[in-house]
């Protein structure tokens, strides 16, 4: 369900180019970082040694790689809900969220720029994932 939003309620390009600037930025820190977080996945190592009879190690081994595994999937949502916001400056419509078409609280996108929906429906989806 996407809200037909009303072409006054836009920041002004002014406002969006630093915004935009900012979010840029932040998708290569994050790119950076997940490449880093692959790279340092224990069991990805080509020069990995394999100890027989050293349950501890693999089992650190194991624990490494499953961390990584959790940080690729969240640095993954970072980065496609970048995307998101940073497509959305360009479009025009950053700053107005996605389900109601409302205004996202100034202070929402201090805290969290990328953020494309307002607070009253991250709760109702939050809400609706938490009883699914």
């Amino acid at each position: 369900m996407t809200a037909n939003t009303n072409p006054q309620m836009r920041f002004p390009k002014t406002l969006l180019a630093p915004v935009g600037e900012f979010l840029s930025a932040q998708l290569k820190k994050l790119e950076r970082t997940k490449k880093k977080v692959v790279k340092d996945d224990p069991l990805k190592n080509p020069n990995r040694e394999i100890e027989k009879g050293a349950p501890d190690a693999e089992a650190e081994e194991q624990i490494g790689h499953l961390r990584s595994i959790a940080t690729q999937v969240q640095l993954s949502r970072n980065i496609v809900q970048t995307r998101r916001a940073l497509a959305r400056v360009k479009i025009g419509t950053y700053g107005i969220c996605e389900k109601c078409g409302n205004m996202i609280d100034t202070d929402r996108l201090m805290i969290y720029p990328e953020a494309t929906l307002c607070v009253s429906c991250e709760r109702k989806l939050e809400k609706g994932k938490a009883t699914a």
